[in-house]
């Protein structure tokens, strides 16, 4: 174990758009290709995507800019970069490191379904995948699952064990260049179907009529959790960040990455809808993983010929963006448990992969039946009755409860504690800060009272008592 006189030196990224395509891939991940087509659909189409574009390049704007500067600032992962400011504030620290540990399992699991369901369309083909309860067999009654997720995360941890620069770096490079170009082409051929032009019309158009406070909430959860915010992610890789790389450029370039991947996916997905299934509504219908696993290999089938082709270049889209957006989770409990206790890199990884495979298999056995799992909503009303789930608790606990809280503490860690004057003058080492007036509103006054209405909103959600 190390001592504190002997601490290593800190990894970096080799250029500020390594940083950006890394903290890119993080924030692109599954939320943005089911989530934000089915809110898109569901709230009006152009309305919901004129509310979440103003709120990304504000509000998220703020918190990124917030967390990755106190990540460069302190050169620690949460917990440290926290703690440097005062022992008493380590508990945000924590709380934040916290979200990691409890998505990463879950999140490895889908990330085995994806891997799971691209590798279908090579040996199985289309009219398979496409037929009812092969999605629920798959999960519920074998042990492939664990087979899969193992796979996934095995992809993962190499890349992170390879490093910042030889591993992270070099693989982000080429998924995101192929993500790019899968989301583009899959898109063009979705607006070649008969009938998608409709779908684009309902998908771009304003639809004001639908214009309504969950609506709001709804996009501010979207852009909250699409832009890996309140997870430790954006400290730990600000932590990496040179200090003669422009932040406030960088920060702008992952925004524009992720919001532009978002559209993307709604231009995949609601024309094919529309196109295969009538309407737009049944996007908004079929919302969550039933949809992407359930419902798109039907849309895919009736796309004749092309099903099978269409159908792998899709997961195979969704696989690189779960890959990207788990490696930089990955790399967070590495960097937590590395900076926390004092050891080595490789001892870390060693530590946070026993982990991950433990809890996840835990996670897997709930759907085989393996483990009484309807406590989740006998005590915690979380789930449905009978078929409650572990990964239910835990996203509940991370999505619902913890992320808002954390991005809470540090609004007013920054805006009222730290002052923004600090985060401004760091962002002022590499570069004028263009944007210090929106942010000291925003941290200040106006990013808290979000928050707020997102925790409140998803936790009456949660209960029942709006539905979002």
């Amino acid at each position: 174990m190390a001592t504190e006189g002997a601490k290593p030196a800190r990894a970096a990224w080799s250029s500020k758009w390594a940083f950006i395509l890394a903290a890119a891939a993080s924030a692109i991940g599954l939320g943005n290709l089911w989530r934000f087509p089915y809110l898109a659909a569901k709230y009006g189409g152009g309305a919901f995507l004129l509310v979440y574009i103003l709120l990304v390049v504000t509000f998220g704007f703020t918190l990124m800019m917030a967390e990755t500067a106190l990540g460069r600032k302190t050169g620690q992962s949460a917990i440290g970069a926290f703690r440097s400011f005062g022992r008493k504030y380590i508990f945000i620290g924590v709380l934040a490191s916290a979200v990691p540990f409890i998505i990463t399992p879950y999140y490895a699991l889908i990330g085995g379904w994806v891997t799971k369901f691209m590798a279908a369309y090579l040996f199985e083909g289309a009219s398979a995948i496409a037929a009812d309860g092969y999605f629920t067999n798959f999960i519920l009654n074998n042990g492939e699952t664990y087979i899969w997720m193992y796979v996934f995360l095995a992809v993962v941890i190499v890349v992170v064990a390879l490093g910042v620069k030889n591993g992270i770096e070099r693989v982000n490079k080429v998924l995101m260049v192929a993500l790019l170009a899968i989301a583009v082409g899959i898109s063009i051929f979705s607006l070649t179907l008969p009938g998608a032009l409709d779908g684009l019309a309902y998908y771009l158009i304003p639809d004001f009529t639908k214009f309504s406070v969950e609506m709001v909430v709804a996009a501010m959860g979207q852009m909250f959790f699409s832009l890996s915010l309140a997870m430790g992610i954006m400290i730990t890789y600000g932590s990496y960040f040179r200090q003669d790389e422009d932040l406030e450029h960088s920060v702008r370039r992952i925004e524009l990455f992720d919001t532009g991947i978002a559209i993307l996916a709604g231009l995949m997905i609601i024309p094919a809808a529309v196109a295969v299934q009538g309407s737009a509504e049944a996007v908004a219908t079929n919302a969550g993983p039933g949809f992407m696993f359930g419902v798109l290999p039907q849309v895919f089938q009736g796309m004749g010929f092309a099903a099978n082709a269409v159908g792998f270049v899709f997961f195979a889209l969704v696989f690189f963006a779960a890959l990207t957006s788990c490696i930089s989770l990955f790399e967070t409990l590495v960097s937590i448990v590395a900076d926390g206790a004092h050891v080595s890199r490789g001892l870390s990884i060693a530590v946070c992969s026993v982990f991950v495979v433990l809890i996840g298999t835990l996670v897997n056995m709930g759907y085989n039946n393996l483990l009484d799992v309807d406590l989740m909503y006998t005590v915690f009303h979380i789930g449905e009755p009978g078929n409650a789930q572990i990964l239910d608790f835990f996203d509940f606990v991370s999505n619902t409860v913890l992320m808002p809280i954390v991005a809470l503490l540090t609004c007013i860690f920054v805006g009222w504690i730290i002052k923004p004057q600090v985060i401004i003058d760091e962002v002022e080492k590499s570069g004028e800060f263009n944007g210090q007036k929106l942010f000291v509103v925003m941290i200040k006054y106006i990013a808290p009272v979000f928050v707020v209405c997102i925790l409140v909103a998803y936790v009456m959600n949660a209960l029942g008592i709006i539905v979002l």
